[in-house]
């Protein structure tokens, strides 16, 4: 009977509770993308994981930013002053992602930062079944602290939002 509302319409959260119930829903995102990483991991097959958490990881960004209303259209359809608070606050946060587009070479660059943890996972596949187990759990987690890192990039711009 009622429509879904439209994505394109979502506003900053005006309210703490507000708020958490978006960074509620986000987390729950996050979690539910990461465990598809993680059994996409536990597969032997050389490169499929890093081509899947791209992929996987750049939807989940699009998804997180429209639920906060930071995507660059949004952002674009704020007052003057709102989109330049916007684009501050994404930047004293370090948020990258935030009210911008997502492209495959942004999303490299902050998968990167864990190389570390890419480079033990990939290392963990020599070894049978555990070392599958592991790579998965490895990537489960990378991938989980990177969404809600984002999460708190994404809350922070909204807080400075609604401070205004």
């Amino acid at each position: 009977m009622f429509a879904k509302k439209s994505q394109e319409w979502t506003l900053v959260p005006s309210s703490e509770k507000e708020l958490g119930e978006v960074c509620e829903r986000c987390r729950r995102l996050v979690q539910r993308r990461a465990a598809v990483s993680a059994g996409i991991s536990a597969v032997p097959l050389p490169g499929l994981d890093v081509v899947t958490d791209l992929g996987l990881f750049t939807t989940l960004i699009d998804d997180i930013n429209r639920e906060f209303g930071l995507t660059p259209e949004q952002v674009e359809r704020l007052r003057p002053e709102l989109k330049i608070r916007a684009y501050e606050a994404a930047v004293s946060v370090g948020g990258a992602m935030v009210g911008r587009y997502v492209t495959r070479e942004l999303v490299l660059k902050l998968l990167r930062r864990t190389a570390g943890k890419s480079v033990a996972k990939q290392a963990t596949r020599f070894v049978p079944f555990a070392g599958q187990a592991v790579s998965a759990a490895i990537g489960f987690f990378a991938f989980r602290q990177i969404g809600y890192q984002h999460v708190e990039a994404c809350a922070s711009v909204a807080r400075a939002l609604m401070s205004k």
